[in-house]
């Protein structure tokens, strides 16, 4: 017997012109999969019916003898496409023989978040989304507008109405959206550009860093273009990152909990005694973190001082905390109430991270972890014996190293469960070796010749 609810959300599909539904869950790379479902089977489809078999795509732990999972659609957070608005797009979560998916990294933020309820705490979250613009010519990424050539282009007037075209139909659908878009500009780097919208739950917001990806391509392709979110498209351009900014609010009453007030900011800064000590989780377990901010072998190509570049690169090296000093992997804006991880990249998949970072923090309030005193100098220009005085630690500068902490730190385990810790290990792993085991163009430069 069909359930009344869904047939009548059904039939309010179908009078505001909807054709098809997807459930769009994510593999572990964050990458959206689903499958196209007409509006007529909307009460299967809303049930779970839609059936997949995980050993098709990567890291989601099946082999190919394993029944399929299924994706279940979070049916309170759909939205119509926008350059497709007859196709119902809705967030999925995986199940399998009809429980919830332990290789789902949207079930694991979600229990994450649950444990934060438990405590009494709403997790907030902000994503800055950074993206570049290119052209692909074969196998080089070029900027397409030769006028957009400063070595300091940042928030360059001339080269953002240059794409005003593009850049505007993002932000016009970003606000049609309901996310509340206040501000969007050209970037560091030549042809690259960020989006900022206001912070919401956590889910939302992981919810939309997903979509955000998937439509900024299809603009840009419409254009002719490719919207990269590759962490380092250039050696001498800033990297795209996707700063996290956190807070955590009063289950009760919606109070943010970070905000610093007179007799709770211990370091005079806007961050109050549960903020530090969330701070504190993250930095004790900063250097597995970095696996899920910085997933891709060339994440740590913009994870670098200064590198090919002219100036240094804004990216964090260091697994530190600070005011709003942007050499630090965790930072606390001008005003205080929020920290911002800024090791997070573009690349990242936001649940996976989200539910590290967030589980991180809770064990900081916990155990009240003192993070120590806060960075306020340019620690791009300390010594490592300067560095070592101050127990500051460096980031890993590698993904193998980066996939090392992760799988040597318990904690990982024990927030996402075995299944899911290891799959991402072996998902990372085997993208190492291959990388590793690829001849570049810089190596037959450098060696073809030279002995």
């Amino acid at each position: 017997m069909a359930d009344p609810n869904l047939t009548a959300l059904r039939e309010e599909l179908t009078a505001k012109g909807i054709k098809y539904c997807i459930g769009a869950y994510v593999d572990l790379h964050g990458v959206p999969k689903g499958k196209v479902v007409p509006v007529s089977h909307f009460e299967h489809f809303a049930s779970g019916s839609e059936l997949y078999t995980g050993y098709a795509l990567d890291g989601l732990g099946q082999k190919p003898n394993d029944d399929e999972i299924a994706s279940v659609p979070d049916l309170s957070r759909g939205v119509a496409l926008p350059w497709q608005p007859e196709v119902m797009w809705y967030p999925a979560d995986l199940t399998f023989h009809g429980e919830p998916y332990p290789v789902s990294t949207r079930v694991a933020l979600k229990n994450v978040i649950a444990q934060a309820k438990a405590m009494g705490y709403d997790f907030n979250l902000g994503i800055e989304c950074e993206v570049y613009f290119l052209k692909q010519e074969g196998g080089r990424l070029v900027v397409p507008n030769p006028d957009d050539n400063l070595v300091k282009s940042c928030y360059d007037l001339k080269r953002f109405f240059d794409a005003y075209g593009l850049v505007d139909r993002i932000a016009t659908s970003i606000n049609d959206l309901g996310w509340d878009l206040y501000s969007f500009d050209h970037e560091d780097g030549n042809s690259q550009f960020e989006f900022d919208f206001k912070y919401a739950d956590a889910l939302t917001m992981a919810d939309r860093f997903i979509f955000f990806r998937l439509l900024a391509k299809k603009y840009a392709a419409d254009a002719g273009l490719l919207a990269t979110f590759m962490p380092k498209p250039f050696a001498d351009k800033t990297g795209n990152g996707a700063h996290f900014n956190m807070s955590l609010a009063d289950t009760t009453n919606g109070k943010n909990l970070f905000q610093g007030a007179p007799g709770d900011d211990p370091c005079g800064i806007g961050i109050s005694q549960t903020g530090l000590h969330f701070i504190g989780g993250i930095l004790k377990h900063g250097r597995a973190l970095c696996a899920a901010f910085a997933p891709t072998v060339n994440s740590y190509k913009r994870l670098i001082k200064k590198g090919a570049m002219g100036y240094y690169s804004w990216a964090p090296v260091f697994n530190s905390f600070g005011t709003n000093n942007r050499t630090n992997s965790v930072r606390v804006p001008m005003g205080g109430g929020r920290c911002e991880s800024r090791n997070a990249d573009s690349a990242c998949n936001p649940y996976l991270a989200g539910a590290l970072v967030l589980a991180a923090g809770l064990e900081g309030i916990r155990e009240k972890i003192d993070p120590g005193a806060p960075q306020s100098e340019n620690l791009y220009e300390f010594s490592d014996a300067q560095l070592a005085a101050r127990g500051i630690q460096c980031l890993p500068r590698t993904l193998a190293e980066a996939v090392d902490a992760f799988e040597a730190d318990p904690f990982v385990e024990a927030t996402l469960g075995k299944e899911l810790r290891d799959e991402f290990i072996t998902l990372k792993r085997a993208e190492w070796e291959e990388y590793h085991l690829t001849i570049s163009q810089w190596e037959i430069q450098k060696y073809a010749s030279l002995y």
